[in-house]
């Protein structure tokens, strides 16, 4: 009798940056879909407390790791979100901060190589940078300081992205690379100085709303469920490698955003305004044309719904 290959009986599925904001909600999804999954973090910005109920899980696995060293296992398919994605976070050491970028993903498109596993690639809308072309499509070059104080982040995704397409063309690595614009949801980091946990945290504390610039800068919101749908997708589908933008194309002020968090939370803080940062985009907004023709996905989650989701989860961990 031949006994079963490890492939025959279910995926395994490797996620960099798994113990993270998005790589937790991941995870949980395609253990769901009955997938084993190995997670690599190295607790920079990730916490066990986000994976902390899987851990007993037979079809989970943890392993502590830096991705910019090589990483020797065997796998079927790769999600690379590993990098810290909030500028506290990535300009607070920018050198780590490149070299998790390029240097993670040379380690990650190596190892999809020699497993031929195919490799999701997390990539960011701050590839376009400070952008001149309003909506953003996945077509546009972006406009990017490739030396200020973000570019650690911003031109350290963008030579992972140009390393994902030469793998694909000069080793025939089976790529899919996604743009991920603004995601929200619970987990996020209460410190990480992203607008969304900065204003509810602020609120929920009772302490002055920061908002930088005038609050007439535009974002665009996508709530956490919706973009691992999409990432999902992404994955599975074998019409597009990409680049492919996933967000929510409904754009609000930064103010709008402000007031509606005051309004949810019942706080009595008053907004308070700092000069913007440097390079800091004064539009995002995603053209997701290719994301609804070829995965049939639109975000679903509208931002009053998923505000109130992500209030009740740092209201618990506040407390």
């Amino acid at each position: 009798m031949v006994e079963p290959t490890r492939r025959s009986i279910a995926p395994t599925t490797l996620i960099t940056g798994g113990a993270g904001f998005l790589g937790s909600h991941l995870a949980d999804r395609l253990i769901a879909e009955g997938q084993d999954v190995m997670c690599v973090d190295n607790f920079y910005t990730g916490t066990k407390d986000n994976i902390r109920h899987l851990i007993n899980n037979k079809r989970f696995e943890l392993i502590r790791h830096d991705v910019w060293l090589p990483l020797y296992v065997e796998v079927d398919r790769i999600f690379n979100l590993a990098c810290p994605a909030s500028p506290v976070h990535y300009q607070s050491d920018p050198i780590a901060t490149t070299k998790t970028s390029v240097l993670g993903a040379i380690n990650m498109l190596g190892l999809a190589k020699r497993c031929k596993a195919r490799i999701l690639h997390a990539s960011t809308s701050e590839v376009y940078g400070d952008p001149q072309v309003h909506p953003q499509t996945e077509s546009y070059f972006g406009h990017v300081n490739p030396i200020g104080p973000r570019s650690c982040y911003d031109e350290g995704k963008r030579c992972a992205e140009t390393l994902c397409f030469d793998y694909h063309r000069q080793a025939k690595v089976d790529i899919r690379v996604i743009r991920i614009f603004n995601t929200y949801g619970p987990r996020m980091h209460p410190h990480d100085g992203r607008v969304v946990s900065n204003f509810i945290v602020q609120a929920l504390k009772g302490d002055p709303i920061t908002v930088y610039g005038d609050g007439s800068q535009t974002r665009s919101f996508c709530y956490v469920d919706d973009l691992i749908d999409g990432m999902v997708r992404m994955m599975n589908q074998d019409v597009e490698i990409g680049p492919m933008n996933l967000g929510n194309p409904n754009e609000f002020t930064v103010r709008e955003l402000a007031e509606t968090i005051l309004r949810l939370t019942h706080s009595k803080s008053e907004l308070v305004f700092r000069p913007l940062p440097q390079d800091d985009p004064t539009q995002r907004q995603p053209d997701i044309s290719k994301a609804r023709s070829i995965l049939n996905w639109e975000p679903k989650v509208g931002l009053e719904d998923g505000l109130k989701e992500t209030i009740a989860y740092f209201r618990n961990i506040l407390s």
